[in-house]
């Protein structure tokens, strides 16, 4: 599971950095949307194991940008909810 969430995590990232010339910025979005809502549908259990794998992969980064990527992850797709409730922050 770390390789498919990591990799999933490259794949979102990407498409949020991505130039427009890259990426119809619509397109990104819609793909982007699509991949939160998925996970959000995940049983809490497997919701649960994925925040997992994502505090352990952002434990192990050694770069500071996709650490912090890692982090915000599940915050950024509405999965967990920081302390006022705005579902935004990063992951201790």
């Amino acid at each position: 599971m770390p390789a498919l969430t990591g990799m999933l995590v490259d794949v979102v990232w990407w498409l949020e950095s991505c130039g427009d010339e890259e990426v119809d910025p619509d397109s990104a979005v819609k793909i982007m949307e699509s991949v939160g809502g998925e996970l959000l549908r995940l049983p809490s259990g497997q919701r649960e194991r994925l925040v997992q794998v994502l505090v352990a992969l952002a434990e192990a980064e050694q770069d500071p940008a996709r650490r912090d990527f890692l982090k915000g992850f599940p915050f950024a797709i509405g999965m967990v909810e920081d302390e006022d409730g705005s579902g935004r922050g990063c992951l201790t």
